[in-house]
Parts: C-alpha cells; sequence; structure tokens
C-alpha cells in the first residue's frame, strides 16, 4: 500500500481511482464496510482504490480543545485499512483554511482535479465542505456534474446501536472493553513508548511496563485489565511474529501508594528481558476488576497474583 502525506503526493500522471473519504479513527466494523465498498467497486473497474483521511481530527481545528480521544495512531490507522485490501492511504493535512472551502470546490480541487475520482464511496451521515454544509445528495449532484459516482453506505447497526467511533470511545471510557471489541472487531489497542516508571511494581515481584501514551490517547477506564502486547518499530508498525506476550495490564493511579499519576502498566508473563525505550501496543481484551486501595503490600501482591492467574487463564 501506498503512503501519501497530503495531495502533492500524488504521483504526476496519475489515472483515475476510487476514493473513500472519513476520518476513520478506530477503522471499526462499520467503517470496515464502507472501505470493503470502495475497494469492490475499484476492483470492480480495474482502479486503484484510495482512502482520504484527515490529520489532525477536524474537531481540534475547528472547534479547538475538542479534540477526543483517539482509538487509533494515524500509523495504525493505515496498517489496519491496509488490511482491508486498500491500495492508498491519503492522511490530508486538516487546516482552518482547509476547514473554509466550499464544498463543490473540495470536491472540484481534491477529488476532480488531484485525484481523478471514477466513484466517491462514504457513509450515509457524510458531510464536508465549509460548516459541514455539503452532503451525500450535493456529492452525487456533483459527481454527475465532474463524471464521478457517489455511494452513501448506510451505516451498521449491532442490536438497534449505530456503530460509530463515538460508542466505541464511550464503551472504551466506561472500561467496558468486550463492547468495544465487538465493534471494532478486534480488541481496543493502546500504542505507546516504554518509560521508567518508579520500579516498585520489580520490588514487589512483579515488573511492569510503564507506557507513556500521546495525549489524546483513547484509554480505558481505571481497572485491571487482560490482554496481548505487541512490539512496534520506530514508526509505530506491528512488528511480524504475533505478540510479545500476555500482559496483566493495570491502569490508573495506583491507590494503595498515592500515586497521583494516571499510568498505563503492564505486566508481562513469562518475559524476561529490558523494553525501556521500545515501541508497544497494548491490546485490551478482558477487564479483571476495578482499581483498588489496599490496606497492605501484602493483600496487593495477593491480588497481583491472583490478576495474572487470570490472565494466563484467559490468554493461555
Amino acid at each position: 500500500m501506498q503512503r501519501w502525506h497530503g495531495l502533492d503526493a500524488v504521483p504526476p500522471g496519475w489515472g483515475h481511482c476510487v476514493v473513500t473519504i472519513g476520518v476513520f479513527d478506530g477503522v471499526h466494523r462499520g467503517h470496515a464496510e464502507i472501505i470493503g465498498r470502495a475497494v469492490a467497486i475499484a476492483r470492480e473497474r480495474n482502479l486503484p482504490s484510495v482512502l482520504m483521511t484527515f490529520v489532525p481530527h477536524p474537531s481540534e481545528v475547528v472547534r479547538p480543545g475538542t479534540h477526543p480521544p483517539v482509538l487509533t495512531t494515524i500509523v495504525r490507522r493505515a496498517e489496519l485499512v491496509e488490511q482491508l485490501g486498500v491500495d492508498v492511504f491519503c492522511a490530508l493535512p486538516f487546516t482552518l483554511d482547509f476547514s473554509r472551502m466550499a464544498p463543490d470546490e473540495f470536491v472540484h480541487q481534491a477529488l476532480v482535479d488531484r485525484l481523478h475520482a471514477s466513484a466517491v464511496v462514504v457513509g450515509e451521515n457524510f458531510r464536508f465542505g465549509h460548516r459541514a454544509a455539503g452532503d451525500v445528495p450535493l456529492l452525487r449532484e456533483l459527481g454527475s456534474r465532474w463524471g464521478f459516482t457517489a455511494h452513501g453506505i448506510p451505516l451498521l447497526t449491532d442490536d438497534g446501536t449505530t456503530l460509530s467511533a463515538t460508542f466505541v470511545r464511550s464503551c472504551v471510557q466506561a472500561g467496558d472493553v468486550r463492547a468495544a471489541t465487538a465493534a471494532l472487531g478486534r480488541p481496543h489497542r493502546v500504542d505507546g513508548v516504554v518509560e521508567r516508571g518508579d520500579r516498585r511494581g520489580r520490588e514487589l515481584g512483579y515488573p511492569t511496563v510503564n507506557l507513556r501514551t500521546d495525549q489524546w490517547t483513547a484509554v480505558p477506564a481505571d481497572g485491571v485489565y487482560a490482554g496481548p502486547v505487541f512490539r512496534l518499530d520506530e514508526w509505530g508498525r506491528t512488528l511480524p511474529g504475533g505478540p510479545l506476550g500476555a500482559a496483566a495490564i493495570s491502569v490508573g493511579t495506583n491507590p494503595t501508594f498515592d500515586v497521583r499519576q494516571r499510568r498505563v502498566e503492564a505486566y508481562l508473563l513469562d518475559f524476561d528481558g529490558d523494553l525501556y525505550g521500545a515501541s508497544l501496543g497494548i491490546e485490551f481484551v478482558e477487564r479483571l476488576r476495578d482499581q483498588e486501595r489496599f490496606d497492605s503490600v501484602e493483600a496487593l501482591v495477593a491480588q497481583m497474583r491472583r490478576d495474572v492467574d487470570r490472565t494466563r487463564e484467559l490468554l493461555g
């Protein structure tokens, strides 16, 4: 899959293609339906498929301070859409000037002049242009004018709930990682870099890796979880070979020791090595319990032992 940063990266002599547009944060099952339809149309027409997304999140540009928690890094997003068969991942810088483009101006400049779209595939609630004035009917009208077909794909629902990034974020923030997994089609993952902590886990017999995450990362609610850990390369791409191992994961402030900083820590079962400075992806498969304050270190260690045993039962 090719990766483009902005439309200036479109190669000279670029021909026609099929384009799908959206933030696609999380690349959940509803997104997969839209992307899959674009890929299918591209194959039917023997054309490449292009996924256009935006960085940063449009909300942060249009309404500063409203950036939602991010379910996937831009690198992880590219990785996931490549698995769905997309040929080109185009991350378009979303600026204030860009947000002020009229709907027809955006379509003509981006989709017609630069990408030569033969078809454009979006969710049926897709909005575009200044003040979100454009919608799917307008996209179809502009398509008939400039020579592309427009396809609005119905939003996927599950038991009456519309699958959306907002819904997945609410599941993650509530610590309901099972519901998040069902909506995403895979466990929610938090990526970051291992940094040095206070080494208290090592003293207790359960050395943990402390993950430094981006400020916008969608971190699950405080509690203890079980899930696999993956090694990432320096760019944040998942390294081949499967998970590094299973882990008991703690999210929170560690109230037993009056720690105030919220942390993501993971104890890797049966792992012996130095991971400081490494990039890791931690998946949240199962919530084991709430965060607790213990009356003694002994009580805490006993509970940690039970958490590890439960993790081993769940993940082998």
